[in-house]
C-alpha cells in the first residue's frame, strides 16, 4: 500500500493496513542508531520484559516522536479510532536470534471496540525468516455466532513481509503475533500506541509501570471522512 494512501473501507474490514515506505529513508539510520543506543536489559524495566526480545527506551528521542507523527500513520490510526486521540507509548522491540515467537493473541480495547490502535514501524526488512508479524485479517470484529478465538488455530493467519520504512497499523483487537527469528537477522521496530481521548486518565495511572516518560498531552483529530462512523456513534450514545 502506498505510504500516503490507504483504503478506508479495507482498513476497517481487515483491521490493519501496511503503509509501504511511510518512513523517509533519510530517517532510518538515525532511528537505528537511537534504537541501539537506548537498549535496556529486561531487568531494568519496571516490569521485566521477555528475555528473547531486545527492548529499547525510545520515547524521548526526537526521531521517534517524528515517526509517531507521520501524517499517513496518524491518518490510519485516526481512521480506526474514529475520534480525538493521543499518542500513548513508543518503545523499541526486536526479536533475538532464535526468539520472538508469540502465540496468536489480541491486545484488547479498553472501553469500546476500536478505542486503541497499535503500530509497528519497521527499521529493518522483515520476512518469515526473521520473525515477521502474523495477522488474521478481519479477526478484530468477530461475526455473530462465530466460535471463540482459538490461539492455536493458525488457519487464518497471514505472515507479513516488507522493507525497512514500512509501518503496520492495526486495531488492538486484531488477532496477531510475533514470530520466531529463524535466521537471526535484525528486525528492529518501534511499537507505537494510540488511544482515544477518554482513555487518557486511565493511561496516566500506569505511566510508571510502562516506563512512559514522554508527554501525552497532545491531541490528534481523525481524518474527515464526511460522515460519522459507527464507532463515533457508539461512543456518543
Amino acid at each position: 500500500m502506498d505510504a500516503g494512501r490507504f483504503d478506508h473501507q479495507r482498513l476497517h474490514t481487515d483491521g490493519y493496513a501496511l503503509l509501504r515506505q511511510a518512513i523517509p529513508l533519510a530517517m532510518l539510520e538515525e532511528l537505528r542508531a537511537a534504537f541501539d543506543a537506548n537498549v535496556l536489559p529486561s531487568e531494568c524495566w519496571p516490569v521485566p520484559r521477555g528475555t528473547d526480545w531486545r527492548h529499547a527506551q525510545l520515547d524521548l528521542e526526537p526521531c521517534t516522536q517524528a515517526v509517531c507523527r507521520l501524517p499517513p500513520l496518524l491518518a490510519a490510526a485516526g481512521a480506526l479510532i474514529g475520534e480525538r486521540f493521543f499518542l500513548a507509548q513508543a518503545e523499541g522491540r526486536e526479536p533475538l536470534p532464535g526468539g520472538g515467537h508469540q502465540q496468536l493473541h489480541r491486545d484488547l480495547s479498553a472501553q469500546r471496540p476500536g478505542d486503541m490502535v497499535s503500530a509497528l514501524a519497521f527499521l529493518d526488512d522483515f520476512s518469515p525468516k526473521n520473525g515477521a508479524t502474523r495477522v488474521a485479517p478481519g479477526s478484530h470484529r468477530p461475526a455473530p455466532g462465530e466460535p471463540p478465538f482459538d490461539p492455536l488455530d493458525e488457519s487464518r493467519s497471514l505472515q507479513l513481509s516488507g522493507q525497512a520504512g514500512d509501518i503496520l497499523v492495526f486495531d488492538v483487537d486484531l488477532v496477531h503475533a510475533g514470530s520466531l527469528n529463524i535466521n537471526g537477522a535484525r528486525r528492529r521496530t518501534i511499537l507505537i500506541s494510540y488511544r482515544a481521548e477518554p482513555l487518557h486518565a486511565a493511561h496516566l495511572e500506569t505511566l510508571a509501570l510502562r516506563n512512559v516518560r514522554m508527554s501525552t498531552d497532545e491531541r490528534f483529530d481523525p481524518p474527515d471522512t464526511g460522515q460519522i462512523t459507527a464507532r463515533q456513534r457508539l461512543h456518543s450514545d
